[in-house]
């Protein structure tokens, strides 16, 4: 969600207090049960091995739990750049043996042998408490705002043969309660992006009354016939193979409408593997959008964009790849042709064909590899992305790093015989204006002139939040065992900058946000439990005054 950087206030600091009223109430009853998780016992007995066919979603906690195994060596090596993952493909990722914490919880493969399979899965209900402002980040079409946020979703996925259908809507409601709103220019809505208004399709608070949506959610039809792939889809993509902080697409926004084509699977090529897809889709505004929505569809942007992974004969473990995401205001004549291949066309705008939306639209692109060395328990990935294309070939060879920003991360894990998997993680991304801002303009990173919601879907940023012209790190600790999971985990995140040093020869105080927290997640019987609690110190919010803000979770699963 974008609450991170939704209430990111203007270079003056100054603010407008909103009305609201809010309880503690729920509070309460959010620390109750972490408390009650706390002193539980971890070694809880757990359930029969249910099926999670069709649930594993992209950036969820048991597609995460998959990628632990396949560092670890107990699932084979696959391309995790790609995501989400089919029905098919979570098969060929199931664990080969058993010898794995989770191995009683859930099971990952299709029954074999079998051409028709239907699983209902789980139902989810989820409670988020904010103290002081909106905050989360990489939970789908959820927005927490301040107060609290419940969430409910539901679904089945049923699979014949070579077709898959999987529906997984979601229904949240934000309390949304009021907090301070930065200030932001006469003629706009006071509840536009503080940072960028009239830019950027960010609201700091989704207006004044509770905020209720149902999404689509996670749900995909799907049909793989040899080593090709179609389907529509609305559920969320992580592209590249971040964790925390995806530079072009992520969960941290909802799902849009798309469909899409590519490879069912890696095709062997002998020199390596090749795996992607291309897909065109259908991206919306929020009511606070600073783009009218007057004509119906001018709110519209019309989203095409590929995905390719390369993985090296020889080398096993590495993947390489790219990405490309177009943003183009939806054309009143209709897609065409130059649209629907716009993927491929070139990377330098001197040589673009002169085509009405070309000189409207946006891109963005990247280039990313990671690493998952064979039975070493260690991984190693990294992304760099670019905003926009360049202008011709000199342009990249003299300014490579114009609007760009990058991404660093890790893993490693330790086996504990099966019965415990301890791993460390650390993930930094940095994509704030380079110093090439002392000579040449450099716009912040997602928003763009051309198509005035930026990188946004529904007022949430489809990338990472940290990523909106600013800087982040994560490092983390979690222990898997036979009953859930424990974590424990720090961030630090510069959400901006103020004032210019060189020019004025004073230091100016960076806006700052510092967290600490604890996760749980326990197994009891047919019910998933997860807390956590979590301290976020806004070190000078909008360049005014520090701001602590007690953030907390409770969710339960239900495994039928």
């Amino acid at each position: 969600m974008g609450g991170l950087s939704g209430g990111m206030p203007p270079l003056n600091g100054r603010f407008r207090r909103g009305r609201g009223p809010w309880s503690l109430a729920p509070l309460k009853v959010v620390l109750i049960g972490v408390l009650t998780l706390s002193i539980s016992s971890a070694s809880s007995a757990v359930a029969q091995a249910s099926s999670v066919l069709g649930e594993v979603f992209a950036g969820e906690e048991v597609e995460n739990y998959l990628r632990l195994l396949q560092i670890g060596g107990k699932s084979t090596l696959y391309p995790w750049s790609v995501r989400s993952f089919s029905v098919a493909e979570v098969n060929r990722l199931a664990p080969r043996d058993s010898t794995h914490p989770w191995a009683s919880r859930y099971r990952f493969g299709v029954r074999n042998g079998s051409d028709l399979e239907f699983n209902l899965h789980a139902p989810r209900a989820r409670a988020l408490f904010n103290s002081a402002f909106p905050y989360g980040a990489n939970d789908g079409p959820i927005w927490a705002g301040r107060g609290v946020t419940t969430a409910v979703q539901v679904g089945f996925t049923a699979r014949y043969r070579q077709v898959s259908l999987t529906l997984a809507p979601m229904l949240f409601r934000a309390e949304n309660a009021a907090f301070q709103l930065a200030e932001v220019p006469d003629g706009s809505s006071i509840y536009e992006d503080g940072r960028h208004p009239g830019t950027i399709d960010l609201p700091q608070r989704f207006g004044n009354r509770p905020y209720t949506r149902i999404d689509p959610g996670q749900s995909t039809l799907r049909v793989d016939f040899g080593p090709a792939a179609l389907g529509v889809s609305t559920a969320n993509q992580y592209w590249g193979p971040a964790v925390e902080y995806p530079l072009i697409l992520g969960n941290n926004a909802p799902g849009f409408a798309h469909v899409f084509a590519g490879t069912s699977k890696p095709l062997n090529l002998w020199i390596g593997k090749a795996h992607g897809r291309v897909i065109w889709g259908k991206l919306g505004q929020s009511a606070y959008s600073p783009m009218p929505a007057d004509s119906g569809a001018s709110g519209s942007r019309f989203m095409p964009g590929l995905l390719a992974v390369f993985t090296p004969r020889g080398i096993p473990g590495l993947e390489i790849g790219g990405s490309r995401f177009f943003h183009i205001p939806w054309p009143s004549s209709g897609i065409d042709g130059a649209l629907v291949l716009k993927p491929f066309e070139t990377f330098l705008k001197d040589d673009l064909t002169e085509i009405p939306e070309s000189a409207l639209g946006n891109q963005l692109a990247s280039a990313f590899m990671r690493w998952a060395l064979p039975n070493s328990g260690f991984e190693v990935y990294g992304e760099f992305a670019s905003e926009d294309h360049r202008h011709n070939l000199r342009d990249f060879l003299l300014e490579p790093d114009h609007n760009t920003g990058y991404m660093l991360g890790f893993r490693k894990l330790w086996d504990g015989r099966g019965e415990r998997l301890w791993t460390v993680r650390g993930e930094v991304v940095n994509a704030d204006r380079t110093h090439l801002n002392r000579v040449r303009h450099q716009a912040y990173f997602y928003p763009h002139s051309d198509t005035r919601q930026g990188h946004t879907q529904l007022g949430q940023l489809l990338g990472s939040p940290a990523a909106y012209g600013g800087v982040g790190s994560t490092l983390g600790l979690d222990l898997y065992h036979a009953g859930g999971r424990w974590s424990v985990s720090w961030r630090r995140e510069l959400r901006q900058e103020q004032g210019n040093y060189l020019q004025t020869r004073q230091v100016d105080r960076p806006d700052v946000m510092q967290t600490l927290g604890a996760e749980a997640l326990v197994f009891r019987g047919r019910w998933e439990i997860e807390a956590g609690l979590a301290g976020v110190y806004n070190l000078n919010r909008g360049f005014d005054r520090d701001v602590f803000n007690l953030n907390a979770t409770l969710g339960v699963r239900a495994t039928l």
